[in-house]
C-alpha cells in the first residue's frame, strides 16, 4: 500500500502510531472495567477521566459536558433526539439545513414521523446557509436548531456562532454536527455559543467506533441508552476503554498539530484546484477554499460520471471519494450539491478531494498529471460530451 496516495481523509484517517501504541496497553494486561472499585477498574477509569480531558481541552469545554459515544452518528442522534424529547412540552419544531449528514437529516426524518415539525434551510452556491430564511423559519414552537459547521463533501463552514447567537436570543438549543472541522481549523464551543456539538475519533487520526458528544451544562436532554449509570447516566453501557484513550490521544495530537496541518494542507489544496483549473476545461468548483475547511475540495466534472473516475483513478494507486462515504453506494447525485443549485446532470460527475497529515506536494502533483488524461479519455467516450 506504500504506492497508495490516498485523498480521502474526510471519510476517515489513518490511526496515528502514537494514538495505537496509546490504545494498545487497554487491550492487553489493562483490561479492567472502569466501573470495577479494585486495582484494574481503577487504573481504566483514571485513564478514561484523563482521555475525557484531552477531548474537553480541544475544544475548550469542561470534561463534564462531554459524553463519550460509538461516533458521530450516534453523537448526532443522542444531541438532537435526546434535545427533542426533553423539551417536547416547549413545541415540537426543529431547523436544519438542507446539506447536513444523513446521521442528522435520517434523525430529523425520523423526528417528524413522532409528530415533529422540521424545516429543512437552503444554501447558497457556496453552501452557506441562508441566515435569514432560518430567522423568519423560527416560530413559537422551535426548540432546537441543528446545522453542521463544516460539510462533509465541500468542506463549506457555516456561521455557527451567528446562529447560536439567533438560538439564544429565542430561548432555542442550538447543535452541530463538528465532526469535519474539529481537528482541521479551531473549534471552541464557547466562541461558537452552542449547547451540543459533535464529534468523531476516526476523522482526527484516532480509532473508528468512539466519538462524544459535548452538551453545555445546563441543557435538557433525554437518554436514549438506558442502562447502568455511565456517562452521568446520559448513556449507559461499560465504556470502550481502547477507543476512549485513542480519542483523547488523538484530540491531544490535533491540538498540538492543527494548526501546522492546516496550513500546509491548504497550500496543497490551492496546488491542486490551480492544477485541474489549468488542465481540465469545464468543470464546477463546488469549494470556495475561502469560505472551506482546509484539506477539501470537490469539483464536478461535466459529460462524466464520478464513479468512472473514481474507478480509473483507483486503478493508478489514488483514492478519492464521489460525495460522501456513507453514500457511495448510492446512485444518487449528492444532496448536498443539488441543494447548492448544481444540476443533476453535472452532479453525478462529482469528485470529493480530502487531504490529511501525510499529503505530499509530490501526490498532489502525480494528480495533477494523471487527472486531466483520465477526463479526456472518459470524455471521449461518453455519449454526453458535445461534438467539438
Amino acid at each position: 500500500m506504500s504506492n497508495i496516495i490516498y485523498l480521502d481523509h474526510n471519510a476517515t484517517t489513518p490511526v496515528d502510531s502514537e494514538v495505537r501504541d496509546a490504545m494498545l496497553p487497554f487491550l492487553g494486561d489493562n483490561f479492567g472495567n472502569p466501573s470495577s472499585i479494585y486495582a484494574h477498574g481503577r487504573e481504566a477509569r483514571q485513564a478514561v477521566g484523563a482521555a475525557r480531558e484531552k477531548v474537553a481541552k480541544l475544544i475548550n469545554a469542561q470534561p463534564e459536558e462531554i459524553i463519550v459515544t460509538s461516533g458521530g452518528t450516534e453523537a448526532d442522534n443522542l444531541a438532537i433526539k435526546g434535545v427533542a424529547f426533553a423539551l417536547r412540552e416547549k413545541g415540537n419544531h426543529i431547523i436544519t439545513s438542507a446539506i447536513e449528514h444523513h446521521a442528522v437529516l435520517k434523525s430529523c426524518k425520523w423526528l417528524e414521523k413522532q409528530g415533529f415539525a422540521v424545516s429543512y434551510i437552503g444554501v447558497d452556491r457556496d453552501g452557506i446557509i441562508n441566515i435569514e430564511e432560518l430567522r423568519q423559519t423560527i416560530t413559537d414552537k422551535t426548540i432546537l436548531i441543528t446545522v453542521m459547521h463544516a460539510n462533509n463533501e465541500t468542506g463549506a463552514i457555516q456561521p455557527i456562532a451567528e446562529i447560536s447567537r439567533i438560538g439564544k436570543e429565542r430561548g432555542i438549543a442550538v447543535h452541530t454536527d463538528a465532526v469535519q472541522s474539529v481537528g482541521k481549523i479551531p473549534v471552541n464551543v464557547a466562541d461558537l455559543g452552542v449547547n451540543l456539538l459533535s464529534l468523531s475519533g476516526h476523522k482526527i487520526y484516532g480509532p473508528k467506533g468512539v466519538g462524544a458528544l459535548f452538551i453545555k451544562k445546563g441543557t435538557r436532554m433525554m437518554s436514549l441508552f438506558h442502562g447502568g449509570s455511565h456517562e452521568w447516566n446520559r448513556r449507559g453501557g461499560t465504556e470502550n476503554v481502547p477507543g476512549i484513550i485513542g480519542l483523547g490521544k488523538a484530540a491531544e495530537l490535533a491540538l498540538m498539530k492543527s494548526h501546522a496541518d492546516a496550513e500546509r494542507e491548504r497550500s496543497l489544496r490551492n496546488r491542486l484546484l490551480n492544477g485541474i483549473k489549468e488542465n481540465v476545461p469545464d468543470i464546477i468548483v463546488a469549494t470556495n477554499p475561502e469560505k472551506s475547511i482546509p484539506n477539501t475540495l470537490m469539483i464536478c466534472v461535466k459529460w462524466v460520471e464520478g464513479e468512472a473516475i473514481l474507478l480509473h483513478l483507483d486503478a493508478l494507486g489514488i483514492e478519492v471519494s464521489s460525495g460522501s462515504a456513507c453514500t457511495s453506494g448510492s446512485l444518487d447525485p449528492s444532496h448536498v450539491l443539488l441543494a447548492m443549485g448544481v444540476p443533476v446532470e453535472t452532479a453525478h460527475g462529482s469528485v470529493r478531494f480530502s487531504l490529511g497529515r501525510t499529503t505530499t506536494a509530490a501526490e498532489i502533483d502525480r494528480v495533477i498529471e494523471t487527472f486531466p488524461a483520465i477526463i479526456r479519455n472518459l470524455r471521449a467516450m461518453s455519449p454526453e460530451t458535445p461534438v467539438q
